[in-house]
């Protein structure tokens, strides 16, 4: 399939390159024709479901699992047949992979000592690489003497110090708390600017991605289902699954009847000719997208049936007259101000839908909970 949204970010130059890759394991497809251009000094992101095949992408890219078929080039170098020490990429693993029985400035310096890097160079770049992650003071303390955050910090001093084309992060932040994920998130981030570096990171987590990313790749059972910018992303989902999958979203099935489609109780008027008549559509909706307005003839009306302060917004959770699901509604918490059982009107504009022609993946006409 084409993805959507594939527009060039940073330089514009292509630094990493993948070409209809594919894996299979015991006959099925893991990773099937997965083509993608990562641009210099980018930070580019796949994300997806557990199982989706990020993670044996990435592994392929760094030479840890060899593809049935496809291409990995660097620097317009084909790397592809190349063992992973020599493909001149970095790599942070999941679990950081230290080694416990050294200190931090000789977990850092094993990959140049391996290269038999001259014993001054090596304490230059070491001190440099301790530096940039801000651990300069940290040099003879054991691993086991740090705390979560600080070994994902040496695990990416070990894998710049090496001097790499690339770099690969492979879920760095999944084993830390939510407060230090954020932390590590804008420190990855500074250090990837800083050297200008060309990333591509794995993650299932939407907030890290939206939060990090120049561009995020939608895997999804190994293929792509759209590549784009965090707003494309969330603001102009190519599929239905893509539409569900990041966020919070209100789905519910209807038919196209007169070049319109009935939806939350709106008569809606599509693009001239989009579909024929009588297509089954799968139509959504961002619970931010709707506005609530007083109860009355002009509107479809709703009672609420329950709401849930989140901070910055409280969401309602709204039952449609007719209907039998609920509706996800947030408003900004200042003027949340409803109260359960309270009836309001439903305000809804035709250009916040996306409407998809396809099967659904869960329980049609539902209000989904990412």
């Amino acid at each position: 399939m084409v993805p959507k949204n594939d527009g060039k970010s940073g330089t514009g130059v292509i630094d990493l390159q993948m070409e209809h890759i594919c894996k299979r394991f015991n006959g099925e497809y893991v990773v099937d024709d997965f083509s993608l251009n990562v641009f210099k000094g980018e930070l580019c992101c796949l994300l997806g479901p557990s199982g989706c095949g990020k993670s044996t992408t990435l592994k392929i890219i760094a030479g840890l699992l060899e593809a049935n078929n496809g291409t990995v080039r660097l620097a317009e170098r084909d790397i592809t047949n190349l063992p992973a020490q020599r493909r001149k990429l970095g790599m942070v693993f999941q679990n950081y992979a230290l080694f416990p029985h050294m200190n931090i400035f000789d977990n850092v310096a094993y990959g140049l000592r391996r290269r038999r890097v001259p014993g001054k160079d090596v304490t230059i770049r070491v001190e440099e690489a301790l530096r940039l992650v801000r651990l300069n003071e940290y040099e003879k303390r054991r691993i086991h003497e740090i705390s979560g955050g600080e070994q994902q910090r040496v695990a990416l001093a070990r894998a710049l110090v090496i001097e790499p084309k690339a770099l690969l992060l492979d879920e760095p932040l999944s084993n830390l708390d939510a407060r230090l994920r954020a932390d590590m998130r804008d420190e990855i981030r500074r250090i990837q600017r800083s050297l200008n570096m060309t990333t591509l990171y794995v993650t299932h987590d939407q907030e890290e991605a939206m939060s990090m990313a120049d561009r995020i790749v939608i895997m999804n059972r190994g293929v792509i289902e759209q590549i784009g910018s965090p707003h494309q992303i969330y603001n102009e989902p190519a599929s239905l699954f893509v539409a569900d999958f990041i966020g919070q979203v209100n789905t519910r099935k209807g038919t196209v009847l007169d070049n319109a489609v009935e939806f939350l109780g709106h008569n809606l008027v599509l693009p001239s000719n989009q579909w024929p008549l009588g297509t089954t559509v799968q139509g959504t909706v961002r619970p931010e997208r709707i506005r609530l307005v007083e109860a009355g003839n002009t509107h479809p009306t709703a009672v609420i049936i329950d709401s849930v302060f989140l901070g910055a917004v409280v969401r309602y959770l709204l039952r449609l007259d007719g209907e039998n699901q609920s509706i996800m509604v947030d408003i900004p918490s200042p003027r949340g101000i409803y109260e359960i059982g309270q009836r309001v009107g439903l305000e809804i504009s035709v250009e916040n839908v996306h409407f998809f022609q396809q099967q659904f993946s869960r329980e049609d006409n539902h209000a989904t909970d990412n």
